[in-house]
């Protein structure tokens, strides 16, 4: 984590539980971390198109709530860096929460009639959803919110694995990287953690343009950001071939994955 001593700017003083490695301040007065702040894009702008994909191919308004809750979480992660502020910490660590119980709901229902609801599910993750929110806010204890954050990572991995082990062999290139660009991405959040003194001395001895790229808190944004969008498209087109459509990935510009659904015609 970062040292407390920082610059001040914009924002005032830092009321966040958390500050992270990146020096407060540095690029710019209105924001406290700015390349931990702007690298929220990849996780605000690309889900907003997914959404509007899900709804020009009539998918499930679950699907719709997945890209939408991504969105949030960029956008609460974007207002946390960019103040320090303890409020924005909320705004970013538990829509992280609430996404990913979207996520374990569409991974969970993926084998079901359509537009079913599973209303015990539905009861668990909310109820779920709650007491990690009120514990939190009682607690304020980072640990606690990665912790249950995890269980709700590692229950996505197990099923995930389950999927591409036994139902849908042929979604393995989907599913494990999916699963490998958000592991490299906590990797990156773990060294930026563990190695902030020996990275801030490193990029003081370095041309700016190199020291951006030891910034790997915001790294871990655009990683998981990229692992999670891409466990969303993976959601869809497992939840897409077992109704009987035609999912396939497109790449927007040649660069960026998105899923087209095409209705199975009838004979």
């Amino acid at each position: 984590m970062a040292p407390a001593a920082d610059r001040q700017g914009y924002w005032g003083p830092t009321t966040s539980t958390l500050d992270w490695c990146e020096e407060n301040y540095a690029v710019t007065w209105y924001m406290a971390e700015f390349w931990n702040t702007v690298s929220n894009l990849i996780m605000i702008i690309p889900p907003i198109f997914g959404a509007i994909q899900s709804v020009r191919d009539g998918l499930e308004k679950r699907y719709i709530a997945a890209y939408l809750a991504l969105t949030v979480v960029g956008m609460g992660s974007w207002c946390f860096h960019m103040t320090l502020k303890y409020e924005m910490q909320l705004l970013d660590e538990l829509p992280m929460i609430y996404s990913s119980c979207i996520f374990v709901y569409c991974m969970f229902e993926c084998f079901k009639t359509k537009n079913s609801v599973n209303y015990h599910l539905l009861f668990t993750l909310v109820l779920f959803s709650l007491i990690v929110t009120t514990v939190y806010l009682k607690v304020k204890e980072p640990v606690f919110h990665q912790v249950m954050y995890g269980m709700l990572v590692f229950t996505l991995v197990l099923r995930s694995i389950y999927i591409v082990t036994w139902v849908y062999p042929w979604l393995r290139g989907l599913g494990y990287t999916s699963l490998g660009v958000f592991l490299l991405g906590f990797l990156l959040w773990n060294v930026d953690n563990i190695f902030c003194d020996s990275l801030r001395n490193f990029r003081k001895k370095v041309p700016p343009i190199v020291g951006v790229t030891t910034q790997f808190h915001a790294w871990w944004h655009i990683l998981t950001g990229l692992g999670s969008y891409l466990h969303i498209l993976f959601s869809i087109y497992t939840r897409t071939l077992y109704l009987r459509y035609r999912p396939k990935v497109k790449f927007l510009f040649g660069i960026w994955p998105m899923i087209l659904i095409e209705p199975l015609r009838k004979h």
